[in-house]
């Protein structure tokens, strides 16, 4: 009986977190549409007059910067040429320097210093939206004519305010975020792989 009451349970919760997950989805995409599609845009014309696209964020985030990254340089679902997208969250002995010489809260954005130019994209991935370390990498990026793109959640936190285009995903909760803003970047990748390979 106990491990039947324990089935059911999972059950309920695995159906749970499904619905959940999928109502936060298209509540994202009623709120986002127009800035998804702008960040595709916005991404595309980096790309074609030669500028990098940049990525950031903590954590899972970090995770996804590296993905994403990964899904420009190599393909997403097209044969084509590589795209320049770097994620600032792979580089160990550069955040690890910047971390124990400087402080945390400047890994990323000294790296854009090094590495960026006017003209490039950041993508600045944050579930709070006041991640420190995200936030002064969007102020860097603006001091040298980068575009900022935020990617958050919850209210938009600070990083609502700073960023040129904001995508916001429709809940309070990380898990469901970071499941938002996967299927956001995946549409970005198609968008923009669709248009750019002929």
């Amino acid at each position: 009986m106990f491990f039947q009451q324990g089935i059911d349970h999972m059950k309920n919760t695995i159906e749970k977190i499904f619905a959940e997950s999928i109502a936060v989805k298209g509540e994202t995409l009623k709120k986002n549409l127009p800035q998804i599609m702008k960040t595709a845009e916005v991404i595309m014309e980096a790309f074609q007059a030669h500028h990098k696209l940049f990525f950031c964020g903590n954590g899972g985030s970090a995770a996804d910067s590296q993905h994403i990254a990964a899904e420009f340089v190599g393909r997403f679902q097209k044969e084509r040429a590589a795209w320049p997208a770097v994620a600032l969250t792979t580089d160990t002995s550069a955040l690890t320097a910047l971390g124990n010489d400087y402080t945390f809260d400047i890994v990323f954005s000294r790296q854009l210093q090094a590495l960026g130019q006017k003209g490039d994209v950041l993508v600045a991935i944050s579930t709070s939206g006041n991640s420190k370390n995200v936030l002064e990498a969007v102020k860097q990026a603006k001091a040298m004519g980068i575009t900022a793109i935020g990617v958050t959640g919850g209210s938009g936190g600070q990083l609502a305010g700073l960023c040129d285009i904001v995508i916001v995903a429709a809940s309070s909760k990380t898990a469901r975020i970071q499941e938002s803003h996967l299927v956001i970047f995946h549409t970005i990748c198609q968008l923009v792989e669709d248009t750019l390979t002929k």
